[in-house]
């Protein structure tokens, strides 16, 4: 029987752009400005703080220097604050809000903390027969009434109760307790922590059984070809089997999200601060048809950067029930010294176009995880890496 247990903390989303959104009164109604991704909720929200119906308040929605979930609140902060003071003003005047950057993350809603345990057995081939997954952490969909039948929280299991992997056994158990920290979807949302217990277990396995971990996976993706199809290229593209460069070794991870499927094989050395220095990720993307090439690209190099940036250093700590973490001094995303460097490949498709915007992020921090095992010898259960020295 193989063991593992995996803790991730809260997470900010910490967008460049701080939160903010500017608001005036018309002559019959109310205009709202604002990098919404849920315009519907804003104009629900500014209508009934000031007391009109929705079709008198009209929203318009700019693009957002970053969001990452963070401008898709249930009950519409930014615009509920926005409102409030235009009311208190009398709408004398338009006004603009801006939050600071501690506004922000400290009063801010996260990626909620979890703890995963995970169980396997191998059989005397070193085959896997039996996978038993427990995690545990806060809902998002409850406050939303997005729970299923059965009360499970499906964002809190999505990525871990559909794995492509065959066993014969097979059980994912999602526990939701209670807590008085407001939380909220992060880019990938539940992939954010099934991504990575998942697939560094899943290297775990491959070692007990003494088999190459590319080798692992696709022996047990039974007729899931397009998790086939993106592992292949990316072992192809990184040069999977050969030699690195000295003092580099490599990793790779597999996973499908938002009906998109991404692997990633990146290569990574012992920075000077004891941390990974992630030199090069490969990625594979197959995204059905690729409408445009470019973003696509794009897409995949920032949930790159902005899964590194998690991985390696980022966390809330509440100390007294106040988050201790302010600015990005203590916040720390990734910087331009940080980002390695970044191919992207795309899968010839002909199946429907899906997303793109988050499913480079989860492959990310369980690829560094396994390329630092095959490194070190250490095994990564809890993120960021920096709390692990």
């Amino acid at each position: 029987m193989i063991e593992a247990e995996y803790r991730f903390p809260y997470l900010a989303h910490a967008p460049m752009e701080p939160l903010d959104a500017v608001i005036r009164a018309t002559g019959d109604g109310y205009e709202l400005w604002a990098g919404s991704q849920i315009p519907t909720i804003d104009q629900g929200v500014v209508a009934k703080t000031l007391g009109v119906p929705a079709e008198k308040v009209a929203v318009h929605t700019q693009f957002a220097g970053g969001s990452f979930g963070r401008r898709a609140t249930p009950n519409g902060d930014v615009a509920m604050e926005v409102a409030g003071i235009l009311k208190a003003t009398d709408g004398r005047r338009p006004v603009k809000l801006v939050w600071t950057r501690e506004d922000d993350i400290q009063g801010g809603r996260y990626r909620p903390l979890f703890v995963h345990r995970l169980r396997a057995a191998l059989d005397d081939d070193g085959r896997p027969v039996a996978w038993q997954h427990r995690l545990a952490g806060q809902s998002i969909m409850k406050e939303m009434g997005g729970l299923r039948d059965n009360g499970v929280d499906p964002v809190s299991v999505e990525g871990a109760e559909d794995l492509p992997y065959s066993f014969e056994h097979f059980a994912v158990e999602g526990h939701n307790p209670e807590a008085g920290v407001p939380v909220l979807w992060w880019r990938s949302v539940g992939h954010t922590h099934t991504a990575f217990s998942t697939e560094t277990f899943m290297d775990e396995l491959a070692h007990a059984a003494g088999e190459d971990p590319v080798a692992f996976r696709l022996a047990r993706l039974g007729d899931h070809d397009r998790h086939r199809g993106v592992l292949e290229l990316a072992a192809d593209r990184a040069g999977w089997g050969k030699p690195v460069p000295e003092g580099r070794a490599r990793g790779v991870a597999v996973h499908k999200s938002f009906n998109s499927y991404v692997a990633q094989v990146v290569e990574v050395s012992k920075g000077e601060n004891g941390l990974p220095r992630v030199h090069r990720v490969v990625c594979a993307v197959d995204c059905g048809v690729a409408i445009n090439p470019h973003n696509i690209e794009a897409q995949m190099q920032s949930g790159i950067g902005y899964g590194l940036g998690a991985a390696l250093y980022d966390e809330v700590v509440l100390e007294d029930g106040r988050p201790k973490q302010a600015n990005f001094d203590t916040y720390l995303p990734t910087r331009m010294t940080d980002m390695p460097e970044v191919e992207v490949h795309i899968v010839d498709s002909d199946a429907a176009p899906t997303g793109v915007g988050e499913p480079g992020t989860p492959p990310v921090a369980p690829a560094v995880a396994n390329a630092w095992f095959a490194l070190t010898g250490e095994r990564v259960r809890r993120l960021p890496f920096r709390r692990n020295g």
